[in-house]
């Protein structure tokens, strides 16, 4: 529908979900978004699929995510960088600069729906702000950070229904943002963007009660 409609369509599709710990983020506040986002609730369209570090911090918090992610159960594929804090780690698959392998699904961009992540070490800012541009859908990207103009460059160039700035992308849900039932997550610009409850799915019908009025 999304590729051949001549209307506009109202798109709530694939939800490839990144969280980036920035260098300035607090450690133990950021274990504790990832840990929500992956493992609260894996199957659903605003779990994290990806986690971006700052190779600054990682020193720091790769240990300590690594811990917790296993202790919940959860598989992890990482980038070369990643697996210097534990061998063990799987290789992911098509790291960022290089073409997905033949009749393989690549683990980056890759919607796993279960507890399963993938994790790249990057460079900084920019780097996280290119790699979500590739790979993320549009639907919620999360930043972890105390600096506030690495926040503010964050949410301004992300292009995505929402944004978040130390939250869990668990809240992107219509009912949660107060909307009502919740019906879907727009991921798209026009008409509806964002989570949606009904009053996003209806039109308006004017009734205009008049004693003689002209213009």
């Amino acid at each position: 529908v999304v590729e051949n409609a001549t209307v506009p369509v109202i798109e709530t599709g694939t939800g490839v979900c990144h969280l980036y710990v920035h260098e300035s983020a607090q450690i133990d506040q950021a274990l504790a978004i990832l840990l929500n986002g992956k493992t609260q609730r894996p199957g659903v369209c605003n779990a994290l699929e990806t986690l971006l570090v700052d190779e600054k911090i990682a020193p720091h918090f790769m240990p300590l995510a690594i811990q917790a992610l296993r202790q919940a159960g959860v598989e992890i594929r990482g980038c070369p960088n990643t697996r210097q804090f534990d061998s063990e780690i799987r290789l992911a698959v098509a790291p960022e600069g290089d073409a997905p392998l033949d009749n393989v699904v690549p683990d980056y961009g890759f919607e796993f729906l279960d507890l399963v992540i993938a994790v790249k070490i990057v460079g900084g800012l920019n780097s996280a702000l290119t790699h979500i541009e590739r790979f993320g859908t549009r639907h919620s990207e999360v930043i972890c950070a105390t600096d506030l103009s690495a926040i503010t460059q964050f949410c301004t160039h992300v292009d995505a229904a929402v944004v978040y700035a130390n939250a869990s992308s668990r809240f992107t849900d219509g009912y949660e943002f107060g909307f009502g039932a919740e019906i879907g997550i727009s991921t798209q610009k026009m008409h509806a963007r964002g989570p949606m409850g009904l009053r996003e799915m209806v039109t308006y019908k004017y009734l205009v009660d008049g004693s003689g009025q002209i213009r």
